[in-house]
């Protein structure tokens, strides 16, 4: 068997999308991986628009991404709250709700927990 030298996919046509009220998550497989991008609409909740249809209060996915376009929060359950802008790259522990703030749709790539987020 031969590998491939390249492989190209996009997000325009993911191997998967999981969509939600206010909301999409898009799964690209490749190289063994599962990457994600992220798309939030304005008064998107995790903890009302994901959280209640995977039967949970907080997000306990790991994740490691950027931030490709709008600002997020992310409410730990400790407490703290980080924000997620544009052109940050991010890690967050499980245990929080986060949401978006502002007049921008929230776009970000997910490199870490992608295949397990949103996931019923």
């Amino acid at each position: 068997m031969i590998a491939a030298d390249a492989v190209l996919k996009r997000f325009d046509a993911p191997d998967e999308v999981r969509t939600f009220e206010k909301g999409r998550f898009e799964l690209v497989n490749i190289a063994g991986m599962s990457i994600g991008r992220a798309t939030y609409e304005l008064g998107w909740k995790w903890s009302e628009h994901v959280g209640k249809a995977v039967g949970q209060k907080f997000c306990e996915v790991e994740h490691v991404g950027f931030v490709t376009s709008g600002h997020a929060v992310a409410a730990m359950r400790d407490g703290r709250i980080i924000d997620l802008k544009a052109g940050d790259v991010f890690y967050i522990a499980p245990g929080r709700d986060s949401w978006v703030v502002g007049d921008a749709t929230y776009v970000s790539i997910h490199l870490l927990g992608a295949e397990k987020y949103a996931n019923k």
